[in-house]
């Protein structure tokens, strides 16, 4: 009989667990967690704190009960294993005050990452500053809340979970102030994008202080000194800065690690040691489009990871072929979505990239409630290969990225998106979706239709001696515009072609990139050299609104 030991449960560890019973019925299965609990929703802990999930118990997805009834599953939380004996073939266990060893025929490690917490003065002192990454760390901020019934709180961090925090402390009735160190919120998506997320975030009432960082803690965490010399008043603080792997026992055991202390392993899971293996947030997988060596610390690949590692124990290949990394963020009213790779990566790594930002409905416009999702997609100017895709939007982000994530997966270029189909009808989506529309788009650039240029080349542009020209309605040009323009809305600008300079190049917009690109095609037809500025008004204003003019 095989002896198989699991080093951590939640998504990797209990999928790797459940898929070799399932494969292995004669085989001992022994779990071990150094946790109160080995199978709990993660994901779902801040919408506990919001008390969107009323019931903590919710949380817990399986019990070492259930999993013995149903799996004949030996878990054992409050277990921490010490070491581990690569020669020896066993490891070391402490619950309690008991320590005692266990061997294996094969082991896993799962142990997850930790949250990454830098050195600051003042830190080991604070007693209301709190990290979010088990069961045990929501108990002692839902302690911590039950206390503070209102006042300020700080999170430190405006990535995926800290954003979640954010609103969660809100709606709790806080005051909530976000530190983030990067250039903008959301580190993972590019700057414009973000600048949406930004914006509802302040128009819930929170404060938004980026390039800018917590340097040290006072009167027990109740100050937080910033970089810049300023201070905050935080009654509460949530370090949400990031993870890193939890890769120590690895190391003790004398296991390869690589980028930044993962745990190294091949296309089937073994470490440098073929009879251990490791899944989950510790492993460094390769990033599918770059090739190179990446840390993605999402559930879906974890939990694939586990199936997969399970897979092959049991005799059955299985190939780790790495993540592309696609995520999704709800903020208040906003959700917003990433797949692949940002613009700023994909510059750093390829040559001849080209984007596109989309503005379209979420399902058909003159169906009642439809909203905007804004998509950017990032690919090849020659070949059409998706780089990633990002989208804001109140309704439909999900969808759109999912089905960009499999395009990507599937190896799909730009040219095959307006060949998808989707299922419509007007409450669900549009005869032509926001994926046809963005393919539409990137071809029209691959095939020399329409030039474009990006919101942050418009500056430069203009200061080289070429014209902006507005195309939007008087009306529209009223509420705001980028100064230094001419306007002629788009319905006239046939009848106006006298008064334009064919010696001068223009850059022409609107409010969301349709409108200039009928007028980019109509002035390119008449003789005149004119670029599209890539989502047009709409983005400019919300990436660059100090630079927008009101009379």
């Amino acid at each position: 009989m095989t002896k198989i030991i699991i080093v951590g449960g939640v998504a990797g560890g209990m999928s790797a667990a459940t898929r070799l019973r399932r494969l292995m019925e004669d085989a001992e299965i022994i779990v071990f967690d150094k946790g109160p609990y080995v199978s709990f929703a993660n994901c779902g802990l801040p919408f506990h704190v919001s008390g969107e999930i009323a019931e903590r118990d919710n949380l817990l997805v399986q019990t070492p009960e259930r999993l013995k009834a149903r799996f004949n599953i030996d878990v054992r939380p409050e277990s921490e294993v010490l070491s581990v004996d690569a020669d020896k073939k066993e490891i070391t266990v402490r619950h309690d005050d008991k320590v005692y060893t266990e061997s294996y025929d094969k082991l896993i490690l799962s142990p997850g990452a930790k949250p990454f917490v830098p050195q600051m003065e003042g830190l080991d002192s604070a007693d209301n500053v709190y990290v979010l990454r088990n069961i045990p760390d929501l108990d002692k901020i839902m302690s911590a809340l039950s206390e503070v019934q209102s006042g300020n709180a700080t999170v430190i961090g405006a990535g995926f979970i800290g954003l979640e925090m954010a609103e969660s402390l809100a709606k709790k009735g806080l005051k909530v102030t976000i530190v983030e160190k990067a250039p903008h919120v959301l580190p993972p998506l590019d700057e414009e994008m973000a600048a949406f997320v930004k914006n509802e975030l302040i128009r819930n009432g929170i404060t938004v202080f980026t390039n800018q960082s917590a340097k040290a803690f006072k009167d027990n965490g109740k100050t937080i000194i910033l970089e810049d010399g300023s201070e905050l008043t935080s009654d509460i603080t949530i370090m949400s800065v990031g993870v890193q792997p939890e890769s120590s026992l690895a190391k003790e055991a004398g296991l390869e690690l690589g980028l930044r202390g993962g745990i190294l392993v091949n296309q089937n899971y073994q470490t440098s040691n073929p009879d251990i293996y490791a899944v989950g947030d510790a492993i460094i997988v390769k990033q599918e489009i770059t090739g190179q060596d990446a840390l993605i610390s999402l559930a879906s690949p974890a939990n694939r990871q586990g199936r997969q590692v399970a897979d092959n124990i049991a005799g059955i290949a299985r190939q780790n072929k790495g993540s592309i990394g696609t995520a999704i963020v709800r903020v208040f009213d906003l959700a917003a979505a990433s797949t692949g790779l940002s613009e700023r990566i994909a510059r750093q790594h390829f040559e001849d990239v080209a984007v596109v930002h989309t503005n379209n409905k979420d399902h058909a416009g003159y169906y009642p409630g439809a909203t905007d999702v804004v998509l950017k997609l990032i690919f090849n100017k020659n070949t059409g290969v998706i780089y990633g895709a990002q989208a804001v939007g109140q309704k439909g982000v999900d969808k759109r990225i999912d089905v960009l994530a499999t395009a990507i997966k599937a190896g799909l270029t730009v040219a095959d998106l307006p060949e998808l189909e989707f299922t419509y009808a007007p409450p669900f989506g549009a005869a032509k979706d926001p994926v046809n529309m963005a393919g539409y788009a990137a071809l029209n650039i691959i095939e020399g239709v329409s030039e474009s240029i990006q919101w942050y080349e418009l500056a430069d542009e203009l200061a080289k001696g070429k014209v902006f020209l507005d195309v939007r309605t008087e009306a529209e040009v009223a509420r705001g515009y980028i100064a230094n323009g001419i306007n002629i809305p788009l319905d006239s600008l046939r009848d106006h072609l006298s008064e334009l300079d064919p010696n001068k190049e223009y850059i022409i917009s609107c409010h969301s990139g349709l409108r200039s690109y009928i007028g980019e095609r109509i002035l390119k037809q008449n003789g005149f050299k004119v670029k599209n500025l890539d989502g047009a008004y709409h983005l400019y204003s919300t990436v660059k609104p100090e630079e927008i003019k009101r009379d």
